[in-house]
C-alpha cells in the first residue's frame, strides 16, 4: 500500500549573517494509513522543523530548500498557499508543543475553535459554536459551554491541551501531526491525552506523527520509529527491532539515559557532551563528538553504515 504522506530528502535551512543554520539536513520518512510514527531525539534535533516543513510553516528565514514531500499523491512543496490552506487543519492536522503559546491569547476559546469549522465547513456561527461546545466536552472539558468564553490565560496547562487536542481533531484530519502532545503533563492527563490519540486512530483511521522525547510513549502507541539527531534520521525501524536491538550508538545512548523499573540500582549514564551547533556543519556524521565508538568513515560520512 503506497504511504499517505512521502518526505523525500528533505533540507529546511535558516539563512542567517553568520552561516547557514541546517535544521533538518536531509531525511526521508514515509507514514501510511492509521498507523504511528514516532519521532524521537533530543531538543534541536529537527523534530519540530520536520513538522513545520509539512505543512510549509517554517518561520523567517527558514525555508525548505531541497527534497519533496508529497500527501496522498500530491507536491505538498509545490502547491499552490490557497490549496494549501484548504489542507492545512483540515486533512492534516498540527497539534503544536507549547499548548499555551500555540493559543491566541486575546482571542476566546470558544471562537478559536469555530474559526476553523467556519474556514473548512458550511457550519453557521451558530452551528460553529454549537459544535466546538460539543467538542471540548469529548475531550473532557467539564462546562464545555463556559468555556467557550474564556481566554487561553484563564486554563491550567491540561485544560489548554485538551483545547489544543479538540482543535487538531475536530475535521477529523487523514493525517495528525502531535508535537509533544504529551509534555509538560502528569501520568494522568499524559495516559487520557494517547487514549484519546488512539480512539481518532482507531475510529477515523487517521495517520499519526508521534513527535516526543519520551521513549515510553514511542513504546506504547508506534509502529515505526524514527531517531533524530542534528537534523538527521540517525536510525529508522520498527519499534519492536527498535527496542531490542538498536544499532546507533546515540540511539544506544538514550536507552541508557532511561530508567528501568526493573532494574533500580542501575546507575544512569548520560551522553556526553551536546548536541551539535548545526551552523555550516562539516559533512560527517552530527554525533561524532559524543561517540564512543567511531570509526574513519564516521569523519567523512554524515551517515555511515551502522
Amino acid at each position: 500500500m503506497p504511504a499517505l504522506l512521502e518526505i523525500e530528502d528533505i533540507h529546511t535551512y535558516f539563512s542567517t549573517n553568520e552561516g547557514i543554520v541546517k535544521a533538518v539536513n536531509g531525511i526521508s520518512l514515509s507514514l501510511h494509513e492509521n498507523r504511528v510514527l514516532g519521532i524521537v531525539g533530543e531538543s534541536g534535533s529537527g523534530k519540530t522543523m520536520t513538522a513545520l516543513s509539512i505543512l510549509q510553516l517554517v518561520p523567517f528565514p527558514g525555508d525548505v530548500v531541497k527534497g519533496k514531500i508529497t500527501y496522498d499523491g500530491q507536491d505538498l512543496l509545490n502547491m499552490p498557499v490557497s490549496q494549501l490552506r484548504r489542507i492545512r487543519g483540515k486533512e492534516i492536522s498540527l497539534i503544536f508543543q507549547d499548548a499555551g503559546a500555540a493559543l491566541n491569547p486575546v482571542i476566546s476559546v470558544g471562537k478559536q475553535v469555530e474559526e476553523l469549522m467556519l474556514e473548512h465547513t458550511d457550519m453557521s456561527k451558530r452551528q460553529a459554536r454549537a459544535f466546538a461546545a460539543e467538542l471540548l466536552s469529548q475531550m473532557g472539558i467539564p462546562d464545555a459551554n463556559e468555556m467557550l468564553d474564556r481566554y487561553p490565560f484563564q486554563l491550567s496547562g491540561g485544560m489548554a491541551q485538551r483545547v489544543l487536542l479538540a482543535i487538531g481533531v475536530a475535521l477529523k484530519p487523514r493525517i495528525l501531526i502531535a508535537d509533544e502532545p504529551t509534555s509538560n503533563l502528569d501520568v494522568t492527563l499524559q495516559a487520557e491525552i494517547l487514549h484519546r490519540l488512539r480512539r481518532l486512530r482507531e475510529e477515523n483511521g487517521t495517520a499519526i506523527m508521534l513527535i516526543t522525547h519520551d521513549l515510553g510513549v514511542i513504546a506504547q502507541m508506534a509502529e515505526m520509529v524514527a531517531v533524530m539527531y542534528g537534523g538527521s534520521i540517525v536510525e529508522y525501524a520498527d519499534t519492536l527491532t527498535l527496542y531490542r536491538r538498536h544499532m546507533h550508538p546515540y540511539t544506544w545512548g538514550l536507552f541508557q539515559a532511561l530508567p528501568r523499573i526493573d532494574s533500580p540500582a542501575q546507575s544512569l549514564k548520560p551522553l556526553p557532551g551536546a548536541p551539535p551547533i548545526m551552523l555550516d556543519p562539516p559533512d560527517q556524521c552530527p554525533f561524532l563528538h559524543r561517540c564512543l565508538k567511531a570509526t574513519a568513515e564516521c569523519r567523512t560520512s554524515p551517515r555511515p553504515k551502522l
